[in-house]
């Protein structure tokens, strides 16, 4: 892993998988902008160890991905001065529903969930990838439990309209399974006793990114299209190349 993908990682004491997506080759020969746009897993958990340094980032929006269960379970990112803070929630199936088979492949598994997100939670995703259009919501961090799965997938989203190629949104998600491996030894020293979570819950292989792209864009002809059916127009690509890219 080269230098720019370790250094993109925002080290929190108790935040595994906080990341700058900036810094991807786009459109016409522009770079994604640093300190623009942020992904990460549950913000419940900033203490005060971290407030100081989250703060600094100058974050002005969160969007959380999580269910509303999910939300009252553990609670939403601290109150701080400036900060907006939007609920945004795309409706999806509960993966319970549908247990994974260890003897099957996990990035085709992956791959059927977010294609089934994409479908029920079309309007959600299309709403977060509209907030993150808006230079004046600028800096976001986008985020769900993992940060891997609907964060990923709102993430990819944006790198694509700004022309990131799906090399480099691969590479990107793929990143998380190092955050989830961080995550649980975290989980492992503070809860002892906690049950193991399953293999879809940790793991980010890339080829489940690919599948995404790839069938999406069969179904809905490209990644703008998509968008247009989640609710976008024209005006929010534009946007979001203004003040994503330099």
């Amino acid at each position: 892993m080269d230098a720019i993908e370790v250094n993109r990682r925002i080290p929190f004491s108790a935040m595994f998988n906080f990341r700058d997506v900036g810094g991807y080759p786009g459109h016409d020969g522009r770079t994604v902008r640093w300190g623009r746009l942020y992904r990460s897993d549950s913000l419940h958990r900033i203490d005060e160890t971290d407030r100081e340094a989250f703060a600094a980032l100058g974050v002005r929006t969160v969007i959380d991905l999580r269910r509303p269960t999910e939300v009252a379970r553990d609670g939403r990112v601290p109150e701080y001065d400036g900060l907006a803070y939007r609920h945004v929630h795309p409706e999806h199936r509960n993966w319970a529903e549908q247990m994974y088979d260890p003897e099957t492949s996990l990035a085709r598994f992956l791959a059927d969930r977010y294609a089934d997100l994409a479908e029920t939670g079309a309007a959600g995703l299309g709403t977060a990838v509209g907030l993150i259009a808006d230079a004046g919501n600028a800096p976001v961090v986008v985020h769900c439990v993992a940060g891997k799965d609907r964060t990923g997938i709102v993430c990819a989203l944006t790198l694509s309209v700004l022309g990131v190629s799906d090399a480099d949104i691969v590479t990107d998600y793929a990143l998380s399974t190092e955050a989830s491996a961080r995550y649980s030894a975290w989980l492992a020293a503070s809860m002892p006793g906690a049950e193991k979570l399953p293999a879809p819950f940790l793991a980010s292989p890339a080829e489940a990114m690919t599948f995404f792209l790839d069938e999406l864009r069969g179904r809905h002809g490209s990644v703008e299209g998509y968008l247009r059916h989640a609710g976008l127009t024209d005006q929010h690509f534009t946007a979001l190349r203004a003040h994503l890219l330099d």
